[in-house]
């Protein structure tokens, strides 16, 4: 797997009631969907619709994560996920992010593998060298 000195993609988030507990703040796993669209838009903005790759027998999913809830996110906070691809592999990317507000603060980071799958079976499959050459270039 190659490093990749990507460049950062962001992506606004606005906390809504729906994404908070009981206590007013972020619910833990919520913090997975604001890193999953972010991860859909970056993806998008290079040209690459999910359903598009899924006709052409390609899949990504979440191999495995690493997350540091550092503070809490709480109703109605404007905050911008900081997506940045840091290697790319055969069948595998690796990402980076993080949810910050205006200032900087980091309120929860995550490093991401993701696998590239074939949507028939399931099972790994090399990414596209003409998907590879694009998200390479992107970084």
């Amino acid at each position: 797997m190659e490093a990749v000195a990507s460049e950062a993609f962001h992506w606004p988030v606005r906390v809504y009631y729906s994404d908070t507990d009981a206590g007013g703040v972020v619910y833990h796993a919520n913090y997975l969907n604001f890193f999953e669209h972010a991860r859909t838009e970056w993806l998008r903005s290079l040209g690459f619709e999910q359903d598009r790759l899924m006709a052409e027998d390609l899949v990504f999913a979440v191999r495995q994560m690493t997350i540091d809830f550092v503070r809490p996110a709480r109703f109605n906070q404007q905050l911008d996920v900081v997506t940045r691809l840091v290697k790319l592999g055969a069948v595998s990317l690796v990402f980076e992010q993080q949810l910050m507000d205006e200032v900087g603060e980091v309120y929860c980071q995550a490093q991401v593998k993701i696998g590239s799958l074939s949507a028939d079976t399931f099972t790994p499959k090399k990414i596209p060298q003409s998907i590879k050459q694009e998200l390479a270039r992107a970084g």
